[in-house]
């Protein structure tokens, strides 16, 4: 079992719900949403993340963030879905079907609230849920995917926070 380095990203900021949209899984990333999600991973870059492999939830503003996710990162990260990343799956369904597709070992993960903060306390051995901002990112440290050792909260960091380590 390898160490693993998991980020966990919520999407950015996103349209509103309501007749515009009336499927929620279409729901696209706003203009702000887009630039202030590309000035939060400029801030990750400052931070030295390097990430391998980006697996992100179906729904199209978790696509779209792991999308702009990968071009600023300037590598050639892959994105692919991890259909538990979508909304009302369990923290233990999202590791399971990871350990089965991963194949490196720095992974982001995107998706949505509340269960990416049910997926950080999951990681953490923890009972309450981290409350993730939109654009919000943490880096957990854990001994492999299957470990059921509780990991450790390298950092936890709001997108306002992120914008201006990129300053």
């Amino acid at each position: 079992m390898e160490p693993c380095d998991i980020y966990i990203v919520r999407h950015a900021i996103a349209a509103d719900r309501g007749e515009e949209w009336p499927d929620d899984t279409k729901r696209p990333l706003t203009d702000t949403g887009i630039t202030r999600f590309k000035e939060a991973v400029s801030g990750l870059t400052w931070l030295g993340v390097e990430i391998d492999e980006i697996f992100t939830s179906p729904l199209v503003r978790a696509k779209q963030t792991a999308a702009i996710l990968a071009h600023g990162l300037g590598n050639k990260t892959s994105v692919k879905t991890l259909e538990a990343l979508a909304p009302g799956h369990s923290p233990r369904q999202v590791m399971n079907e990871l350990s089965g597709m991963a194949k490196r070992h720095r992974i982001a993960l995107v998706g949505h609230e509340p269960g990416l903060g049910e997926l950080a306390a999951h990681l953490l051995g923890s009972s309450r849920a981290l409350p993730f901002k939109k654009g919000g990112v943490c880096y957990i440290a854990i001994q492999g995917l299957t470990s059921r050792r509780p990991g450790e909260l390298g950092w936890f960091l709001p997108p306002k926070v992120l914008r201006r380590l990129a300053r």
